[in-house]
């Protein structure tokens, strides 16, 4: 089903619409400060608002960068709400091949976010043939970026 953004009487703007979360993909800057101010003004930020009182899951990836000290707030207010900010970051340590690989890793790390796991070729299992260094030791050895 879809609905108008405006219509802010949908089904999905109420508490008694059963569903598992929400996730704002891409979440844009005003998208966050309305959510982040309960500004329920269109079917988004209404939807959104519903997942945070009713105590559902809510992920937001926003999408802006450079963030200014607004954009950080509007994210912490979000957070202290309740919701989860997640940026789409690449994760360059997979070693993408194409634009569809880093696409499909974001995806797949936000619907884990809901438990919807899917097998990917890409997870993370660690670093292979790397020396664990004792943490004390790792306190004072030399640190390069």
């Amino acid at each position: 089903m879809v609905h108008n953004i405006r219509n802010v009487g949908a089904s999905i703007a109420s508490g008694s619409f059963l569903c598992d979360g929400m996730i704002v993909a891409p979440c844009s800057m005003r998208t966050l400060a309305a959510i982040a101010n309960g500004l329920s003004d269109n079917l988004i930020t209404r939807a959104a608002d519903v997942m945070l009182k009713e105590r559902r899951p809510l992920t937001l990836m926003v999408r802006e960068t450079p963030l200014n000290l607004a954009h950080l707030r509007n994210m912490a207010a979000c957070t202290e709400m309740g919701a989860i900010i997640f940026p789409p970051v690449p994760a360059f340590y997979a070693r993408p091949s194409s634009i569809d690989e880093i696409v499909d890793h974001s995806c797949i790390r936000v619907l884990d976010q809901f438990g919807i796991h899917r097998a990917a070729d890409r997870r993370w299992t660690g670093l292979k043939g790397a020396e664990v260094m004792p943490l004390a030791q790792a306190d004072k050895s030399e640190r390069t970026i």
